[in-house]
């Protein structure tokens, strides 16, 4: 099955997020609420649980949701194996995949701490195409 397990905002950049208990996405700007929204190409970020998990066996047990500065975390797809343009749909939301992975700077915590960062290679980033609320354990289908 395809679903949110968390929703998570931050209201400054550079902080990790925290989750919530719903996210409201507002169409071409991102996440009311949320430092990284607005009229660029990376308005929502997406990571898999199953990534964080992995992390997790790599030495990283503290890890919770939006830890990564992830927006939305999913179970059941690989998310970085997507081509950009895919159109995610969650609820009445609509997400275009715009980018995969990025680059991590040299300030990131969870590579201080664990040695490694699965954000750069497994996150994805998204513009929001249509948008409405999401909360955990809403269905995600790949349209």
């Amino acid at each position: 099955m395809l679903e949110v397990v968390a929703v998570n905002i931050s209201s400054e950049k550079g902080v990790i997020k925290k989750p919530v208990d719903e996210i409201t996405l507002i169409e071409d700007y991102g996440i009311d609420k949320d430092a990284h929204a607005g009229k660029w190409h990376r308005q929502v970020s997406l990571l898999a649980v199953e990534s964080i998990e992995k992390m997790k066996k790599a030495g990283g047990e503290n890890l919770d949701y939006g830890v990564f500065a992830e927006n939305i975390t999913t179970r059941g797809i690989t998310l970085h194996t997507l081509k950009i343009g895919t159109k995610l749909k969650i609820n009445e939301v609509v997400l275009e995949v715009t980018q995969i992975g990025k680059e991590c700077h040299n300030s990131c915590q969870i590579k201080k701490i664990v040695g490694d960062c699965v954000m750069p290679r497994e996150g994805i980033f998204t513009r929001v195409i249509k948008g409405g609320k999401i909360r955990p354990e809403d269905r995600i289908e790949i349209l």
